[in-house]
């Protein structure tokens, strides 16, 4: 099975946000499948399909404000960032945050 590239992913996060916020990282432990599986589907969503609206459940590098940079790293504008912060203090996986600027 191919690993399908995420790059499509950086490149449309390039052109939709830029300017100040802060670049969030994190660690889990990749033998912790209950707790990469959390992080994978805060972040990227599951594609399945929500009974309330049937609107495909989108994960929070969808969100306005948010752009993936790479593995384990997200840049997020500054009223984002308190809840991604929430979710990585609340399942205990460390974290790292810096104020950058995206021209």
């Amino acid at each position: 099975m191919t690993r399908e590239s995420m790059m499509g992913l950086v490149r449309e996060g390039k052109r939709k946000v830029r300017g100040p916020g802060y670049i969030v990282t994190w660690d889990v432990d990749g033998q912790d499948s209950v707790m990469t599986n959390r992080v994978r589907y805060f972040v990227f969503g599951n594609g399945a399909r929500s009974p309330d609206d049937g609107l495909p459940r989108r994960g929070f590098v969808w969100k306005e404000g948010v752009r993936y940079v790479a593995q384990s790293t997200l840049f997020v504008k500054p009223h984002r960032l308190a809840e991604i912060r929430r979710f990585l203090t609340e399942n205990g996986i460390d974290h790292d945050v810096d104020p950058v600027v995206f021209t």
